[in-house]
């Protein structure tokens, strides 16, 4: 799969359409409302952004409770993480690693992401697969999971890659595990969601099953119909993240094993994943998703704001820890599916 950078230009048909902004980042905390609603801290830290109705728990309309948002889109009042990574040095110590603007957003993002929302999940032949339904107050979901421990587990998890960046335009191929060698505009990670939705369950005991994704191949493909054990199309949620590994090159020696971890641990990035929280204000995602011949910036039909004025976004310190210079031990539980930090 061609990075989309390199092969936007191709698909600048009037026939394409969706959302692409950037998201500052908001917070990054030990908190997880979706996996461990009221846990503080969570099992690992995570790299937020989005609104400030960010909480250890989170029910309901958060786009009614927000008050403002880190991402470009004024409206949006969604909330998206993912986990947090770091370099681990020869001695033992971690070393957080900073997150950087991506290529071509607004002016002013500061670290966060890039967030899409595929309208046509890119169909074939640029067939309409209609209606498109926003997400409903209240939902929400992840992808991917701190468990996945091989490589076949991680293929699997399609659309949830990295890439060894050259320059932050040029990314070169997608793999599922961390690059071999130090790369010289970081590492850039991509989280793509399912659109298939069972119309029914806002969430799922695993939060996942009640979406379904189509997609056989990485990234942003063609998908085929949704099935109907899972009827409704969605917009798809992309988020794209640029790790400054830059700093730490020259410390990862030649024949030395890739330094670097999720904040869960683990000795690869097969486990990456990701969290989302609906909180478009409104009506306002169904516009846009209602919007035809758009390349992704809404064509009027959302409100922007600058991110001088998203930058001022902010919650408070809910954990209370240090995420910077610290020694962490991470265990996996027996069940695979919490984590225990140990300081």
């Amino acid at each position: 799969m061609k990075s989309f950078a390199l092969s936007a230009l191709a698909l600048v048909a009037p026939v394409q359409a969706g959302l692409r902004f950037g998201c500052s980042t908001l917070t990054i905390q030990r908190l997880d409302p979706v996996v461990e609603p009221g846990k503080a801290p969570s099992a690992h830290l995570h790299h937020i952004v989005g609104g400030n109705a960010f909480n250890v728990t989170m029910e309901g309309d958060v786009g009614a409770r927000a008050t403002c948002t880190t991402c470009e889109q004024a409206e949006d009042f969604s909330n998206y993480w993912t986990a947090v990574m770091y370099y681990k040095a020869a001695n033992g110590s971690y070393h957080r690693v900073n997150v950087v603007n991506n290529a071509a957003l607004a002016k002013g993002v500061t670290g966060g992401m890039t967030i899409y929302y595929t309208q046509y999940d890119f169909t074939k032949d640029n067939v309409k697969q209609r209606p498109i339904k926003a997400f409903p107050p209240g939902f929400r979901m992840t992808v991917g999971s701190p468990a996945t421990s091989t490589l076949t587990a991680a293929k699997g998890h399609i659309g949830l890659r990295y890439n060894c960046l050259t320059t932050l335009l040029n990314r070169g191929p997608e793999m599922p595990d961390f690059p071999t060698k130090p790369c010289p505009a970081g590492i850039f990670a991509v989280h793509h969601f399912p659109a298939c939705w069972d119309g029914k369950n806002l969430d799922s005991p695993d939060h996942q099953s009640h979406m379904y994704n189509t997609i056989k191949n990485d990234g942003f493909t063609d998908a085929p119909p949704c099935p109907a054990s899972h009827p409704v199309r969605m917009p798809q949620v992309t988020y794209e993240t640029v790790w400054d590994t830059t700093p730490f090159n020259n410390m990862w020696k030649s024949g030395d094993p890739q330094p670097f971890v999720w904040s869960f641990e683990g000795t690869s990035g097969y486990g990456t994943h990701a969290d989302y929280m609906f909180g478009w204000k409104g009506d306002s995602l169904q516009r846009a998703m209602d919007k035809d011949n758009c390349f992704y910036d809404g064509c009027g039909a959302t409100k922007k704001q600058t991110m001088d004025i998203a930058n001022k976004c902010k919650v408070k310190d809910m954990v209370n820890e240090p995420i910077d210079g610290c020694k962490f031990l991470f265990r996996l539980t027996q069940n695979n599916e919490r984590y225990t930090n140990e300081n």
